[in-house]
């Protein structure tokens, strides 16, 4: 879990002249990227680093954003607790809630602390709605950002850098907390739960400081949500809250400490550029979840670092063929499977069914510029010729990892060697 320092130095050098190189409509995109990497940076403090698997990690995002507004609307922004300082109420409020759920949920483990902790999640989307006076209905609670420090707030580009400046120090804090003895008895916890109770570790007390801290700054998160939209509602402790956040971080990696905030990222521009294209944007988003578990379930982190791998072990020209090989079999793959779901949810549409029904006929489909028959074979043959196309050039590449992986392998020179003195008269 180390992070080179040089890469993070660069990385934050890049996110400060954002606002200089982005329109105002990425930078929004920008800021609930920033949110999501670092909610799912204090996920997978819990369920990459500790080993405890949560399915309702919303409820503490929700319960720092609920707090955080109240807190807007109570103190106003200024006095002791100005603008800036409001993420603070999230924390507090995430930290609250989290020790006297994580102390349940703790009591048990694996499966049945997956359940609690859905269950905890649930109990309060269910109760929100009702409880109309707490969390405002379905219009939810509004505030508004005061000025302080001398910054208005009243511009995307200064919640912009305030939410950066909250989320690297948040993430400085996570990683700190990594090279504690406590953040060492948490990977501990993962790895060998029964040994350390051996040990005379109390073990429920560590999960429970875990469950915590993550919820800590998962409310952090849900309080920078609130600065950023001025509002919160009781949909942040929705189901598809906590989904997102644990598709996130096992897209990115959950075993390294950056990897859930670049999932996380990723996933937030993927949906900020694919919803507004196609109503299908979340079963893309579920097969590329599928794909990752089934073949990269270290994530995007663990695919760069097996790539950086092979290349110190092998050189550029020995890993360029397989990557090459690769990159076109997923860029077929890809567009024969987008082609057949683009055209099938057309299809299956119904405007499509209705304007069958009148004009008695199959119109075609307009789709990536082009109409396309429904009836005709040609219409078909294009995603088939792409996934035959990517299915041989995946064969290509898997030859070729296995070429790599032998030439690695130390048996070969010996094979090699034993077969010429065999054929030596």
């Amino acid at each position: 879990m180390r992070t080179p320092l040089l890469p993070a130095l660069a990385a934050v050098a890049v996110l400060g002249a954002l606002p200089v190189l982005l329109p105002a409509g990425l930078l929004n995109a920008s800021i609930q990227a920033l949110i999501a990497a670092l909610f799912a940076c204090a996920y997978s403090l819990l369920a990459g680093r500790a080993g405890m698997l949560s399915f309702g990690h919303a409820a503490y995002f929700g319960v720092g954003a609920f707090a955080t507004v109240y807190a807007m609307n109570a103190l106003g922004g200024t006095g002791l607790l100005p603008t800036p300082l409001m993420p603070l109420v999230g924390a507090f409020g995430g930290l609250g809630f989290g020790l006297i759920a994580g102390w349940f949920a703790t009591q048990r483990s694996g499966t049945a602390f997956a359940m609690i902790t859905l269950a905890i999640a649930e109990l309060l989307h269910a109760l929100a709605p009702q409880l109309k006076g707490w969390f405002g209905g379905e219009s939810g609670i509004s505030t508004m950002r005061m000025p302080a420090w001398g910054l208005s707030f009243g511009s995307t580009t200064q919640v912009y850098y305030l939410t950066l400046a909250w989320v690297l120090v948040s993430l400085v804090l996570l990683y700190f907390h990594t090279r504690t003895p406590l953040g060492r008895l948490t990977l501990a916890l993962r790895e060998n739960e029964h040994r350390l109770r051996f040990l005379g570790y109390d073990v429920h007390g560590l999960g429970v400081s875990a469950f915590a801290v993550s919820s800590m700054f998962s409310g952090i998160a849900g309080g920078l949500q609130v600065v950023g939209n001025e509002s919160a509602n009781y949909v942040v402790f929705d189901a598809g809250v906590s989904a997102t956040v644990v598709l996130n971080s096992y897209i990115g990696g959950v075993g390294s400490f950056l990897g859930p905030a670049l999932g996380a990222a990723l996933m937030s521009f993927f949906g900020y550029a694919v919803s507004d294209t196609t109503p299908s944007w979340l079963l893309y988003q579920g097969v590329l979840f599928v794909l990752v578990m089934m073949f990269m379930p270290e994530g995007l982190t663990g695919l760069v670092t097996a790539t950086l791998r092979l290349l110190g072990r092998h050189g550029v020209m020995a890993v360029l063929p397989l990557a090459l090989s690769a990159v076109v079999a997923g860029l077929l793959l890809a567009g024969g499977a987008v082609f057949l779901v683009e055209m099938l949810q057309r299809l299956c549409s119904q405007d499509y069914r209705s304007l069958a029904r009148m004009s008695g006929t199959a119109p075609p489909v307009q789709l990536f510029g082009r109409a396309w028959s429904a009836a005709a074979v040609g219409t078909w043959i294009v995603p088939a010729g792409l996934l035959a196309a990517g299915a041989l050039m995946a064969g290509v590449a898997q030859r070729c990892r296995r070429g790599l992986a032998l030439a690695a392998s130390p048996e070969v020179p010996e094979r090699a060697a034993a077969l010429s003195e065999r054929a030596l008269p």
